[in-house]
């Protein structure tokens, strides 16, 4: 498929962006490549005509640098979502060129993870906000606690951070001047309510927040976390449930206020209201919702759950909109949990935002972009020769350091008594699952283990909802690698089987749609040990607010044990 432009004034050019400023939009149009091919590559020369092989040749040699001129010019199209996987709550800002974006995290430690963008559609995790103890304590913490929401700013050559954890402490920022070299200690603030967010104006620092669901307004210092103005109630949405994510713009002298109300589930929905003064009163947009897919447009689309937004400006002079969402299963339910989508948005001067046309979006967005800049590619192959885990992954609560080590280029974890259901935190390291067909497998080998000490990996979703495939070992000095569920209240041993020895096993995880398999390979055969459906570790039945997770992890039987088990690599592919 090849692009080819031409220009063409559209009649509603505003809903037009293009990476240039003063340039008419442009109609693109996808040509076959076999037609272009044929009309202007192959075309015979006419006898009678002037033209020579070698004009022609030049001419084909023009068009095609012009393609490839406009075609790194101008972006056209992406797919949703463009951060796949249990990513929520997603926040983003400008800097330069540049363009960051954080999500809420939850139980998981690191915290918040933080991505880098060029283009708003492709995104490369480059850190973590929270990546010290220091900063976050998330002792006790579930799949519904821990760190909710947060937002990221750029003002005056600073990123602030503002979330909250819901199992400690409450609402709180960090600051850095490089979003890749660390963040500050938290300042912890008194305003209460959750989903926090900043704006900064005449040398101010303004904080929103939800305390008694209402949106509330106060003034801040963001470096000594101390309140400088009472907090005022400002907005209390157009009637939904649950208002949160709040967010305040300034666009053609109106301050704009943007919330979520209904809910994070399918009657979520995104409003806005506006005001000529930041304290107040804010009127609502006549056309709320303005994204949602409650509703008749996106009542049959395989994405739902979209809300919690927010706004930033391209480069361009475009405005885009990031928010979550969810892809559905069979039945509505979701295991990857929410994720981060992109829409364009229309806003021209002094009129309210228009999201993607219709407030609805889609998978295939069929769009023009900011020039496109592919990153690096993740990969399929997880290898700990370098003896550091990459930020995508992650642990159970606040780690114990020396349970993780690497030797011999392979991750070792040391087996504690603290199990997958126990609340507390685990020998684990996990990535998310962000695709609904994968296939994932460990070599792993459990070693000086006593009775009933076990290593593997697991689909976990919350300490009471997980599927665990595992080595363990038994009495009479064997292993056996084991297949269990952990369904709420339920814990149930699906199949074990004898191995022949104690030599490394290599454990297999495959998933679609609807199910999950397990199996392992021994001598270079695969066993099957048995599929276990999907739902049961969705969000409609395990609740909370995550997704599914795959992770390593070792438990002991005892405390006394000396178990450890060190794994070769993990593979994660996916279609």
């Amino acid at each position: 498929m090849i692009l080819l432009f031409h220009a063409r004034l559209p009649s509603h050019p505003t809903t037009f962006h293009t990476p240039f400023k003063n340039i008419l939009p442009i109609e693109i149009q996808r040509i076959p490549f076999k037609r272009l091919k044929k009309d202007y590559l192959c075309k015979k020369e006419n006898p009678t005509s002037n033209l020579n092989t070698h004009t022609m040749r030049n001419k084909s040699i023009l068009t095609f640098a012009l393609l490839a001129l406009f075609s790194q010019a101008f972006g056209q199209g992406y797919k949703n979502p463009v951060i796949p996987g249990f990513h929520p709550d997603p926040s983003v800002c400008k800097a330069g060129d540049d363009y960051y974006l954080v999500n809420s995290s939850f139980q998981y430690f690191p915290g918040v993870p933080l991505f880098h963008s060029k283009d708003l559609v492709h995104w490369e995790q480059i850190g973590n906000c929270l990546d010290r103890p220091s900063q976050v304590d998330l002792t006790g913490a579930n799949a519904g606690g821990g760190i909710y929401a947060p937002t990221i700013r750029y003002h005056e050559g600073t990123f602030y951070m503002i979330t909250t954890n819901v199992s400690g402490k409450g609402n709180f920022l960090v600051h850095t001047t490089d979003p890749r070299g660390g963040w500050s200690d938290p300042v912890w603030l008194k305003q209460g309510g959750i989903d926090p967010s900043l704006y900064f104006e005449n040398g101010k620092c303004y904080m929103v927040s939800n305390p008694d669901n209402y949106i509330t307004l106060c003034e801040i210092d963001p470096m000594s976390g101390e309140q400088l103005s009472p907090s005022r109630k400002i907005w209390g949405g157009t009637g939904g449930r649950y208002p949160e994510g709040p967010h305040i713009y300034k666009k053609d002298g109106w301050y704009y206020l943007l919330i979520s109300e209904g809910g994070t589930e399918t009657g979520h929905s995104v409003t806005i209201a506006r005001s000529a003064f930041i304290e107040g009163p804010y009127t609502p947009n006549p056309a709320n919702p303005i994204l949602t897919h409650a509703c008749v447009a996106g009542q049959a689309s395989p994405i739902q759950g979209t809300g919690h937004a927010d706004l930033v400006e391209g480069t361009d002079g475009s405005w885009w909109m990031v928010c979550l969402a969810y892809r559905i299963m069979p039945g509505t339910h979701h295991t990857l949990g929410r994720e981060t989508y992109l829409a364009p948005v229309r806003w021209d001067k002094g009129a309210w935002p228009v999201v993607n046309g219709n407030g609805t979006i889609a998978i295939n967005m069929d769009v023009p972009t900011l020039p496109l800049t592919p990153s690096k590619p993740q990969p399929d192959t997880f290898e700990f020769e370098e003896e550091k885990l990459s930020p995508e992954w992650v642990y159970l609560q606040n780690p114990i350091p020396e349970n993780y080590a690497f030797e011999n280029g392979k991750l070792r974890l040391s087996a504690t008594n603290t199990t997958l259901s126990d609340g507390k935190s685990p020998t684990f390291v996990a990535l998310r699952q962000d695709q609904f067909d994968m296939d994932a497998s460990t070599k792993v080998a459990l070693r000086q283990a006593q009775t009933g000490d076990e290593a593997g990996i697991t689909a976990f979703m919350d300490f009471t909802s997980h599927y665990d495939l595992f080595v363990r070992q038994e009495a009479n000095g064997k292993q056996s690698v084991v297949l269990r569920y952990q369904l709420g209240e339920l814990k149930h041993i699906e199949k074990e089987v004898a191995l022949p020895d104690t030599s490394p096993v290599i454990l297999n995880l495959k998933a679609d749609i609807n199910v999950y398999r397990f199996g392992y390979t021994v001598d270079g055969k695969y066993h099957e040990l048995g599929k276990m459906n999907t739902r049961y570790l969705s969000s409609e039945t395990a609740g909370g607010f995550t997704g599914v997770m795959l992770g390593l992890y070792a438990v002991s039987a005892s405390p006394e044990s000396k178990a450890f088990a060190d794994f070769d690599y993990f593979k994660y592919q996916r279609p």
